[in-house]
């Protein structure tokens, strides 16, 4: 079991080569509570895991810095290993699910890494990366379910300790790859039959041996966002902090902008572990958010198919403040009445409020 000197050893070592992120003061995530974020998204490689990368293979001994090191990743764990292992003139390889963002892949390629594209899901690069492991007799670099990775990433909490001592511990976990929440709510590793989530960081079937066993014991509890709050946490950040986030790193802000965790009169820090967030999704993704947040919606509504009906829908929207974006008019759609016809108005609005508010007022006006 790790004891509190691996993780000033590993301090010590990555001393010269990480960055210290200093801790932001955010009090817009959540009004009621005193916010600070941790932007790992911001350390080298744009996430945390160059920290546990970077130490686990400073520890291995010249043999096996000689042979080489593996790994399987969906993304930042890869820049991780890519940059370490080139900055100590080890030879990497990498083995990603074909489904990794292109972005990923590039950066970690540009890193000094060989890729290995596998089908299918994290799971299925791993057990990629094993068979390639004993065909060659390279070192494999687990992301999370390894000692010297989880002293290297645990540095984070020793900041934090000088920065904000004495704090409780929360997990977070996107809805669609809750595995850890799962194991230990019935103490025991259990396996997913799939997951599904835009926060690809953690989309993992099945927690590791050391890291159940660590949460076990030390996390206070885990908790779920679901895929709108981790892309409206997205927006948030990019919003009020000018901060890029990925869907795993905005996870922890999700859960205390949704108040999934007690944080009301506390002070909470969300550690935002990473921000390689694919730009083909972000469009997607502050979409998402916008609709989550109450700032875009879309009204379906059916009218009498008569001159004016248009006009007076808009008139009661614009008088409220909405601001249409896109009017679909459907007299085919399907209907209760033969002379009526469907009208799909999106609008962008200032909040959940300002929404009910012209739902409202358009009830009111008989649509």
């Amino acid at each position: 079991m790790l004891q509190l000197d691996n993780f000033y050893k590993a301090r010590f070592v990555l001393s010269k080569v990480i960055r210290k992120t200093e801790l932001v003061h955010t009090p817009r995530i959540n009004p009621e509570s005193d916010v600070y974020l941790k932007p790992e998204c911001l350390q080298k490689t744009g996430s945390f895991k160059i920290r546990g990368a970077y130490y686990k293979i400073s520890q291995l001994t010249d043999e096996e810095k000689a042979k080489g090191v593996i790994a399987c990743s969906a993304g930042n764990h890869a820049q991780g290993v890519a940059l370490g292992a080139t900055a100590m003139g080890v030879k990497s390889l990498i083995c990603l699910p074909e489904g990794a963002p292109i972005s990923k892949v590039e950066a970690t390629k540009r890193l000094g890494a060989e890729v290995c594209l596998v089908p299918g899901v994290y799971d299925d690069a791993y057990q990629k990366a094993l068979e390639l492991q004993d065909e060659h007799g390279y070192t494999f670099v687990h992301p999370f379910d390894d000692e010297n990775v989880i002293a290297g990433q645990g540095t984070i909490g020793l900041e934090i300790l000088d920065q904000l001592p004495e704090v409780k511990v929360y997990g977070v976990q996107a809805e669609g790859a809750a595995s850890m929440v799962q194991s230990l709510h019935d103490h025991k590793q259990e396996k997913l039959p799939s997951v599904a989530t835009v926060a690809d960081g953690i989309a993992v079937k099945e927690p590791g041996k050391i890291t159940f066993e660590t949460c076990s014991n030390y996390v206070d509890e885990i908790v779920t966002v679901s895929e709108d709050e981790i892309c409206a946490a997205i927006l948030k950040l990019i919003e009020s902090e000018k901060m890029v986030a990925e869907g795993a790193g905005a996870a922890s802000v999700a859960a205390v902008m949704y108040n999934k965790v007690p944080v009301k009169g506390k002070k909470t820090i969300c550690v935002v572990s990473g921000g390689n967030i694919d730009v083909t999704i972000l469009n997607r993704v502050i979409n998402r958010g916008l609709v989550k947040s109450g700032r875009l919606c879309t009204i379906e509504m059916e009218l009498d198919d008569k001159p004016g009906e248009l006009v007076e829908v808009a008139s009661v929207i614009a008088s409220l403040g909405g601001n249409i974006t896109g009017v679909h008019h459907d007299r085919s759609a399907n209907r209760n009445k033969v002379n009526a016809c469907v009208l799909r108005v999106t609008m962008e609005t200032r909040d959940e409020e300002h929404v009910k508010e012209i739902k409202s007022a358009l009830e009111q006006k008989g649509f």
